[in-house]
């Protein structure tokens, strides 16, 4: 997976997240068989505080909990590859893997980028956690909260 500026949703902390994720993917997609576990083990360290990271961000701005429940599929799936990969079956953490660039690419474009556009209409500081646009708030749900549908 390659970090670009197609990924960029004009949030630094979340930007610096995504690409910190980008990262720990490629050195988990490059593991040698001998140190496939180590590399899941760090990626699914740095996934839980990504996702950590952006639940207590929709939670400080009351953002739609459908956001929140892709993470906790996601991370479900993760765990449950790693305990099978630990039992032997490294194919099916490969073809984690393999899936992954997809998912992260629809992710990050859709859930959250309505995050990001949504946090900088209600001018909300991550840092501080500080709305500077009250008036803004509300009128997101997990309609407008996700990507479109292609079809």
């Amino acid at each position: 997976m390659e970090w670009s500026e197609d990924l960029v949703l004009g949030v630094a902390q979340m930007d610096q997240t995504h690409k910190e994720f980008v990262d720990c993917f490629n050195a988990l997609e490059g593991a040698g068989e001998d140190s496939f576990l180590a590399a899941l083990d760090a990626f699914i360290a740095h996934t839980v505080t990504h996702f950590d990271q952006e639940n207590a961000w929709m939670a400080a701005i009351d953002f739609p909990g459908c956001h929140k429940a892709e993470h906790d599929r996601v991370l479900a799936v993760i765990q449950d590859v790693r305990a099978r990969a630990a039992k032997g079956d490294i194919a099916l953490g490969r073809r984690l893997v393999e899936e992954l660039p997809q998912w992260f690419e629809n992710h990050a474009g859709g859930m959250d980028a309505a995050l990001a556009f949504h946090m900088q209409t209600i001018e909300f500081d991550p840092a501080t956690g500080v709305i500077g646009n009250r008036a803004a708030l509300g009128g997101v749900d997990c309609s407008t909260a996700t990507p479109a549908d292609p079809a």
